[in-house]
């Protein structure tokens, strides 16, 4: 079978579904990357210049902003760039980066949020020493929030893109791993083997940290319930909103990937596959802008 690996192109199938309204798809996924762009580069830009929110878990915040603009463009312009082309076709070479982009940005997202829960458990288990540790340790964090998966991936990726691929359609609007595997006509037990390792690698440790961090945090505030307490809980508001709605849509993610939607709307569908990485980044700038006052007042004075 002919080898597509080098020099040639993969055809992206679900863009056959917005023939009809391909101008209205184009104008609503442009708004929403300037809209992803300019509300993290906002909120980046609000937290930089102001001194009163110098802080750990801004600097947090502000990685989980770029992170954002980091996922919004790992995807919306190759799509945005496929809605102009006729033939919906993307080069494997290009595919193959956008591979490792959309992953990384998920790891990394995943990754921010433990670190932000690690945040919130120093703030109100150990409120006299959080400014001490957290600005210890907040380099570090910061460090291992964006090199520990992009090194990681690594592994994975290194895997798939030696596979030789035999057939050419994906059936979505952008390139994932797995769907570059089930493309290769060699065989893939190796490469599904490491990607189900890797699935508890990159997501365990964050897992735990996050349940270690909020366990500790309900056991203070039930043992010890303050209004100090309360108000250091309300806090965590935000970040646990960002969590839920990405886990949302990684849920999403996996089920559409790993059971039959072909009963579902193609809008449905098309909602579900781009949930994870639209919605986190649209929407923690706001989450967080009207859920932390410190920011919403300097947004406010901003605009």
């Amino acid at each position: 079978m002919k080898n597509l690996t080098k020099g040639n192109s993969f055809y992206l199938s679900e863009f056959s579904g917005m023939e009809d309204l391909k101008s209205l798809y184009f104008c609503v996924f442009f708004f929403i990357y300037m809209s992803i762009v300019v509300e993290n580069v906002v909120l980046i830009g609000v937290i930089y210049r102001e001194k009163t929110l110098h802080e750990p878990m801004y600097g947090l915040l502000c990685n989980l902003a770029l992170n954002g603009v980091y996922g919004g463009t790992a995807l919306l312009p190759g799509v945005l760039a496929s809605m102009l082309s006729h033939s919906h076709k993307i080069s494997v070479p290009f595919c193959q980066v956008q591979v490792y982009a959309i992953h990384t940005y998920a790891i990394i997202e995943f990754t921010i949020l433990a670190a932000m829960s690690y945040d919130r458990y120093v703030a109100i288990c150990h409120p006299l020493s959080y400014h001490r540790i957290m600005t210890e340790r907040l380099v570090k964090l910061v460090v291992l929030m964006w090199f520990y998966p992009l090194l990681a991936f690594l592994i994975v990726f290194g895997v798939t893109v030696q596979l030789p691929y035999c057939r050419r359609t994906v059936e979505k609007l952008y390139c994932l791993n797995y769907l570059l595997v089930r493309l290769a006509c060699a065989d893939t037990t190796i490469a599904n083997t490491v990607g189900l390792v890797s699935v508890v690698l990159y997501t365990g440790p964050q897992l735990i940290m996050i349940f270690y961090s909020y366990g500790h945090i309900l056991r203070i505030c039930i043992t010890s319930f303050s209004e100090s307490k309360f108000k250091a809980l309300r806090t965590c508001t935000p970040h646990l909103l960002s969590i839920v709605n990405y886990s949302f849509g990684c849920f999403f993610e996996i089920a559409q990937g790993r059971f039959d939607s072909s009963h579902m709307s193609y809008q449905t569908k098309l909602f579900m596959s781009l949930y994870f990485l639209i919605f986190p980044p649209l929407l923690n700038p706001i989450i967080y802008g009207l859920g932390i006052e410190l920011i919403r007042l300097r947004c406010k004075l901003l605009m």
